[in-house]
């Protein structure tokens, strides 16, 4: 029902050529499919690879549409994004700054396509954190509050009602492979790098999420642990002191988060077992030596904390 009611307002908000951006998380890939249904070959999906993306995600995110019979359009954009994020560190001002570079893009793609509607896969925790009347802002998401003001682009959001719960089952009806996928932030791993966005801090953090996802996804298939709603790593700008061999090393810091959630408003952290942190803790520090020598586990609900640092 939800599927027919979405596929029937997109059919009577869009009339001309529609662009959508497809990260591969489950909110765009379902508003990309819905879009695809309603106006078939009058939408451009394209996919921006920011240089901020989880380890082959963007092979996996192609495939996943080739699959679907969805053609998808990938923009090499790293270099941009890189380069208007050096030297920002404040979380806001990041997600303003990949906000306007995202639609900066489409602009031009755009200009390529003649489009004359932006598809959104904003789902209503992304514009009730965003703020706005008496709401105050939790944080501002890419794609509401880090929108600009000169957007040239007629904007649709078939998911703006729907949450997390709502979206997966939608997925599911449509037989949409990533509708189990865990969340992963608009931004990227721009909010997962705490402090400045750089191409060694981003790697660094993106091999550290790529042990935390594999091994405790291999610990739940194993019956080890529950698999949690969300997990992943984040690197701390904090610096400490530590050994590799004999040799003295200050590297930063990683923070492994592992929650349990419905829709994301709220959640509790997930209780994983010692001996799973502390492998994953090994394997941290023996892959990132010389830039991770300390990992530290996040015990936080939300609230009081939100689920990523940023």
């Amino acid at each position: 029902m939800l599927v027919d009611e979405a596929v029937e307002a997109l059919s009577s908000q869009i009339n001309d050529t529609a662009i959508i951006a497809c990260s591969g998380g489950i909110d765009s890939t379902v508003a990309a499919v819905l879009a695809h249904k309603a106006v078939g070959s009058m939408l451009q999906c394209v996919y921006v690879d920011t240089g901020l993306m989880r380890k082959g995600e963007t092979e996996e995110v192609s495939r996943m549409f080739a699959d679907m019979g969805i053609e998808l359009q990938v923009v090499d954009a790293s270099e941009r994004f890189f380069s208007n994020l050096s030297g920002v560190i404040d979380p806001e001002h990041k997600r303003m700054v990949i906000g306007e570079q995202f639609i900066r893009v489409f602009e031009e793609e755009q200009g390529r396509c003649g489009a004359k509607f932006l598809v959104q896969g904003t789902i209503a925790p992304d514009w009730i954190e965003s703020g706005g009347g008496e709401r105050d802002v939790i944080k501002s998401h890419h794609n509401v509050g880090g929108l600009p003001e000169d957007v040239d682009l007629t904007i649709v959001e078939p998911l703006r009602e729907f949450y997390k719960d709502e979206v997966r089952s939608m997925a599911r009806e449509l037989g949409i492979k990533s509708s189990e996928r865990q969340p992963f932030p608009g931004p990227g791993l721009a909010v997962r790098v705490l402090g400045e966005v750089t191409p060694d801090r981003v790697e660094s953090c993106r091999e550290a999420c790529h042990i935390v996802e594999t091994s405790i996804r291999e610990a739940a298939s194993q019956g080890l642990c529950d698999l949690p709603w969300q997990y992943f790593a984040a690197l701390l700008p904090v610096r400490s002191v530590g050994v590799h061999g004999d040799v003295r090393v200050h590297g930063e810091t990683i923070v492994v988060r592992a929650v349990t959630s419905l829709d994301g408003m709220s959640a509790r952290y997930s209780p994983l077992p010692h001996d799973l942190l502390a492998k994953i803790s090994t394997e941290i520090t023996n892959s990132l030596k010389g830039h991770v020598n300390r990992v530290v586990y996040d015990v936080t609900h939300k609230p009081p904390g939100t689920i990523e640092w940023e």
